[in-house]
């Protein structure tokens, strides 16, 4: 067959316009489905926050978000590393584009006043039972998800490629991400081209989307400290090694690491989130069990950190008579949670497609948090994978005003107080996601 290469110049020339014009009709298709849908985004979202899961029993969160992919026609796999959900939609040749959200909740009873609070109660990993509650806006993250592939199938005409949606369990306790790793996620999907994810924000206003290029989140250690001691009477403390008192001197010892130790410019955090020893009033214990987090950007920060959290407590314990058998247990666990750092040329990408969709006063650069999140596992080994995680704001523009009228302070992500407006917050998530996804699939 003969083509007249004078058309098949002027077909050329005319693609770009083709693919604009499919694209723009794609984000108006968007914007219809964020009215039309809202209702049942809205009646999932509030199902979600009624029933929270503890991380690592994610099992009903997990079903719900298998089936509204299946619903679309995605190829499903289930149970990946515990709890975790892949689905895949092939739609052509085209780039691979991953889309994740986290699906546990915390331990904590729910002070909101909500109608739609959560009264659900959970069994945690000591085996106690507990009030659970999606405090870090998970649920958020789902219906955004369910929101987003929903927009993305409603458009597929416009696009080519491979969409993978993630499902994630066991976020919170940083586990999740690195279990469906080594579980072979990416054996049943693809090896995304760019993977992308948000979280909701305590303190941007709902509408607005918050970004920074390079680091966003901290990495985070979680670690374990057994000191030792000898105990007895609380009357005769002259004949004891008083394990809490020497507690209490390593963690004041501990909050000069980042003060003294540390490059001031170098941020790190250094926290005793928990103290337990003793049972009675008058016994001096024989141990105490300290919880800390750590957080930093640089592996060599990280080593510093840990190195001088051995050296002090070491050195304290010699201090107070104490032998060599009876030194601090220091235990990290494994695995840590990797920094998560936004590749500059994808986050520079999407931002700008943010400003011309959302407005420029709606798109803001923010500090890096000391927060951490495992998204960052999807960046894979030598950071292969460019990922881009943004933050959706939440809260009303009033509610934020009342607070600096006041001098309050905005309940905080992990808050019982924590309650994000819905309508605005899952609109913009599901219309950033999509439109971001049909970009990169745009190449």
């Amino acid at each position: 067959m003969k083509i007249n290469p004078w058309l098949f110049f002027c077909s050329l020339l005319l693609l770009p316009y083709h693919l604009r014009a499919q694209t723009a009709q794609a984000v108006k298709q968007i914007e219809e489905l964020t009215t039309t849908n809202y209702p049942q985004w809205d009646a999932l979202y509030k199902y979600l926050h009624q029933n929270p899961e503890l991380s690592l029993q994610e099992e009903k969160s997990a079903a719900r978000m298998a089936s509204e992919l299946k619903k679309l026609g995605f190829e499903v796999k289930e149970k990946i590393g515990g709890h975790g959900v892949a689905g895949i939609y092939k739609n052509g040749t085209g780039p691979t584009v991953l889309i994740r959200a986290d699906m546990d909740a915390l331990p904590l009873e729910e002070k909101t006043g909500l109608p739609y609070a959560s009264k659900a109660r959970g069994i945690n990993a000591a085996g106690n039972e507990v009030n659970v509650m999606h405090a870090c806006g998970h649920d958020i993250h789902m219906t955004v998800f369910v929101g987003t592939a929903q927009a993305l199938i409603k458009t597929k005409d416009a696009w080519k490629g491979t969409l993978v949606m993630i499902a994630q369990p066991a976020e919170e306790n940083g586990l999740g991400a690195d279990r469906m790793l080594k579980d072979g996620l990416f054996d049943f999907a693809p090896v995304p081209d760019y993977a992308i994810a948000l979280h909701d924000n305590s303190y941007l206003p709902a509408g607005t989307i918050g970004f920074r290029e390079g680091p966003l989140m901290a990495s985070v250690d979680m670690m374990d400290i057994q000191v030792f001691g000898q105990g007895g009477h609380g009357a005769a403390p002259h004949t004891t090694i008083d394990p809490v008192v020497l507690s209490a001197e390593m963690i004041l010892a501990f909050q000069t690491i980042v003060s003294r130790t540390l490059n001031p410019i170098d941020p790190a955090v250094v926290t005793v989130g928990s103290i337990h020893g003793g049972t009675v009033h008058n016994i001096i214990p024989d141990d105490v069990k300290l919880q800390l987090t750590l957080r930093s950007y640089s592996p060599e920060v990280r080593q510093k950190t840990i190195e001088s959290i051995r050296r002090i407590s070491e050195n304290y314990a010699q201090a107070a008579g104490l032998p060599a058998d009876k030194m601090p247990v220091i235990s990290i666990r494994e695995p840590m949670t990797p920094a998560t750092v936004n590749d500059p040329a994808l986050t520079r990408r999407i931002m700008g497609l943010f400003r011309s969709t959302f407005g420029e006063k709606n798109v803001t650069e923010v500090d890096p948090y000391m927060v951490g999140e495992d998204f960052s596992r999807f960046a894979l080994e030598n950071s292969r994978v460019p990922i881009c995680m943004f933050w959706l704001g939440t809260l009303a523009p009033e509610t934020i005003q009342k607070a600096k009228e006041k001098g309050e302070q905005l309940p905080s992500l992990h808050s019982s107080l924590f309650a994000p407006v819905p309508e605005p917050t899952i609109k913009t998530g599901v219309k950033a996601m999509s439109v971001a996804a049909l970009n990169l699939f745009g190449k």
